[in-house]
């Protein structure tokens, strides 16, 4: 699961306005929240920037925090 709604929430944006900015449909958006499809690199770029964010913290499910 990504944190996009999380994080967009806490940037008090609305999926409208994020699909607006990033030239995506707010549907798109809904299917990015619910994990039912994942954005093309470009698109996730795109996210990230409007969020004031970065593609790892959105979309990435955890990070690792012990390496070998």
């Amino acid at each position: 699961m990504n944190k996009l709604k999380e994080i967009r929430m806490k940037n008090n944006i609305s999926q409208e306005l994020l699909a607006c900015k990033v030239g995506v449909t707010v549907r798109y958006i809904a299917f990015l929240e619910s994990g039912a499809r994942k954005p093309s690199i470009d698109v996730a770029f795109k996210i990230a920037k409007v969020l004031k964010s970065t593609v790892d913290d959105i979309f990435l499910p955890r990070k690792c925090t012990k390496c070998s």
